[in-house]
């Protein structure tokens, strides 16, 4: 090689830029490193130090540019490329079975074997990265599987995802993979946070999640964030010229262009071969240094994938295999209660910390008084908890006999928080405490208007809304809006385990000036995000948009009676009664003055739903089965772009059932309503009558 000093500065940055994304790719990718850390790091510091002489040469693609200087202000909101569906779960080897028989079934095989992917399960965050010429673009979160949050900042810093590919298609695509945490650096995480009194993370999935909506890339930079990518999503003109007509195809090119692959993926002929894949892997998989959850198996064949196609949530040509639920035995210490915004009163179990699935379990979930009488928990008994599919560990039963002295659990009677005598409706399991100015109930109304799917305030958490009410400084929503810098940056922060040695009050400083940045931010949310947010009864984030849709204003919606709110399309008796109750609660007119006077926006800015030009205004659709020709996604937008308006279910506000193929109970219902009815070539026949 020839000397870096006899050559131009430019081909120096290229050699040592190359040197660098070299070693890089040995050790966070291949796990095989070539030289020390030390090494490493001298080789940046003299690519930095270049760099800094020559700033005209600084490309952003240089591995000195994965730690931006400042923090963002909050994320942006994205579309995917294409809907990132969920996949769905099986549990056990005859539901494996099912999954090859309907596979088998739908692609008309017979008798035939498919062939099969195995990939581990990686308990992480998804992520989708769209590069650009083989250059990374941008990097955004699964979010609602339509839209994530655009965390390209927070992904340059991780030093396994290539900022630059090797031999690349041109033009844009994109792939798909997890971030994760491996059980290393999430115990140092946790060490670090214990030390400086924060909370400690429950898994190494929600630290990793935790780390990529920080809105301080030099934070995230020191998580030790690493990924794995697994699919393929789109290279445009070079998709033909690849010739990647399997999933095995992909993976292999994912890793030659430098993209980590976790590497124990391995094709199976047939499903007795996944059968032993999953059997292999549900004891080994505690050897290895990241937590798995269970297997994916993805039919191979790209074109076979296609003929399968999708239902509206997962692909019909993969499914996830979880491993069995882990379980483990502890002492029930105590059967608590916790009130939620909308004055539900739960019972949880407090337990003996013990180690399960990677992380110490001090809390379960009890559903409801029922259930604890059903299983006879009593304070004191040994207990068999459980952590499956769900992140929540749940007590399956207690180990008897119970102790002598035991006696059975009785729900309270009154609030724990307020006090007052909690009441339970004859059609519901859930105890209430139906005081509206509960200070349990204000926590939680706070933390849920706060959260990421209402005004998505970022760092106003848990925690920091607990102090804020405790010290007398917010007493409702509104009262976020009144929060002023200097006096967040001036908070003092209680410890958060006021018993431990390492905790200490500290001052909010610059969290507190982001905190309030974020909070002028979300003035402007959409109406839809506001109605969300105020926790009415019932109302999702769903029929929050509808409602906003509709309305368009708060004004206007709160004005509205019962029967024009259930003339809404896909909102029903009960939530229209919940809305016109929350209207005529005495505060909340109040409230919502307020926020007006505080600059909160009160309309909405998406297109309307109602009064829609086209030839099909006024018409409810109702998709169901599977169309051969387009997604449910693509037919959803081709009647909505001719005004029709797409429900999810069939009432008497149906004008017509679209049915593909395996259409179910939703064709039944409207047959038996007598409602119209249409296959996919009279659907398409419709299409192309209005298109003209």
């Amino acid at each position: 090689m020839t000397p870096l000093s006899s050559l131009s500065p430019e081909e120096r940055l290229r050699q040592l830029r190359d040197q660098v994304r070299h070693h890089e790719e040995r050790y966070y990718v291949l796990n095989d490193p070539e030289i020390a850390d030390a090494e490493f790091d001298a080789l940046l510091k003299q690519l930095d130090a270049l760099e800094a002489e020559h700033p005209d040469l600084v490309t952003p693609d240089s591995p000195t540019q994965r730690v931006a200087g400042r923090p963002s202000d909050g994320f942006q909101t994205v579309e995917h490329l294409q809907p990132m569906l969920s996949l769905d779960n099986t549990y056990s080897t005859e539901e494996l079975r099912a999954f090859d028989e309907r596979v088998r079934k739908g692609a008309q095989l017979g008798d035939v074997q498919v062939t099969y992917i195995a990939e581990l399960k990686i308990d992480g965050l998804s992520i989708a990265l769209t590069y650009l010429n083989g250059i990374l673009v941008r990097g955004a979160t699964r979010g609602d599987g339509q839209r994530g949050e655009d965390v390209s900042i927070n992904v340059r810093t991780i030093r396994a995802v290539p900022l630059r590919l090797r031999h690349a298609p041109e033009g844009p695509f994109e792939v798909r993979g997890e971030v994760y945490l491996s059980r290393a650096a999430f115990e140092k995480t946790n060490r670090e946070r214990d030390a400086a009194g924060d909370p400690l993370f429950a898994n190494p999935r929600n630290a990793a999640a935790g780390a990529m909506r920080n809105l301080d890339p030099s934070q995230v930079a020191k998580r030790g964030l690493l990924a794995f990518f697994y699919q393929l999503v789109s290279v445009g003109d070079a998709a033909s010229d690849g010739g990647l007509a399997s999933h095995a195809a992909v993976l292999e090119a994912l890793r030659a262009w430098g993209l980590p692959v976790e590497p124990h993926w391995t094709r199976c002929r047939g499903v007795d071969d996944v059968i032993a894949f999953c059997d292999g892997w549900a004891e080994r998989r505690r050897s290895l240094p990241f937590d798995t959850d269970g297997v994916v198996i993805k039919v191979d064949d790209l074109a076979l994938r296609q003929q399968l196609g999708t239902t509206a949530k997962f692909p019909r040509w993969a499914t996830a295999f979880k491993f069995p639920a882990e379980q483990a035995t502890t002492v029930l210490k105590q059967i608590a209660v916790n009130v939620g915004r909308t004055g539900a009163v739960t019972p949880y179990a407090v337990l003996e910390p013990v180690l399960l699935a990677g992380s110490t379990i001090s809390m379960a979930t009890l559903h409801n008084a029922e259930d604890v009488a059903r299983k006879d928990l009593r304070e004191g008994d040994r207990v068999l908890i459980e952590k499956g599919g769900d992140v929540i560990p749940k007590v399956v039963k207690a180990i008897l006999p119970h102790a002598d002295d035991s006696v059975a659990w009785v729900m309270p009677s009154t609030c724990p928080s307020c006090g007052t005598t909690l009441r339970r409706d004859d059609a519901e399991v859930v105890w209430r405490c139906p005081n509206s100015v509960c200070p349990a109930r204000l926590r939680r109304s706070l933390e849920h208007f706060a959260s990421r799917s209402a005004m998505n305030i970022e760092g106003l958490g848990e925690s920091l809304l607990n102090e804020l009410v405790r010290q007398g400084l917010i007493t409702d929503v509104a009262d976020i809006y009144g929060l002023e810098a200097t006096q967040l940056e001036e908070l003092i922060v209680a410890p958060t385990d006021p018993k431990s040695e390492k905790a200490r009050p500290r001052k909010l400083g610059k969290v507190g000036r982001n905190v309030v940045e974020q909070i002028e931010r979300s003035r402007t949310n959409d109406l839809s995000r506001l109605i969300y947010g105020l926790g009415i009864r019932h109302v999702g984030e769903k029929a929050a948009a509808t409602l906003a849709r509709s309305f368009r204003t708060m004004d206007r919606m709160l004005d509205a009676p019962v029967d024009m709110l259930q003339s809404v399309p896909d909102i029903g008796p009960v939530v229209a009664q919940s809305v016109r109750d929350f209207a005529e609660e005495p505060h909340t007119r109040s409230l919502i003055s307020r926020l007006v006077a505080a600059g909160v926006n009160m309309e909405s800015q998406a297109p309307e739903l109602s009064d829609q030009p086209g030839p099909l205004s006024g018409k409810v659709f109702v998709l169901t089965g599977t169309l051969e020709s387009m997604s449910r996604d693509e037919a959803q937008a081709r009647l909505e772009q001719l005004g029709a308006r797409v429900s999810g279910s069939v009432s008497k506000k149906t004008s017509c059932v679209v049915a593909g193929a395996d259409a179910g109970s939703k064709l039944e219902k409207a047959q038996q309503l007598g409602i119209e009815t249409l296959d996919e070539q009279g659907f398409l026949a419709l299409i192309m009558k209005h298109q003209r």
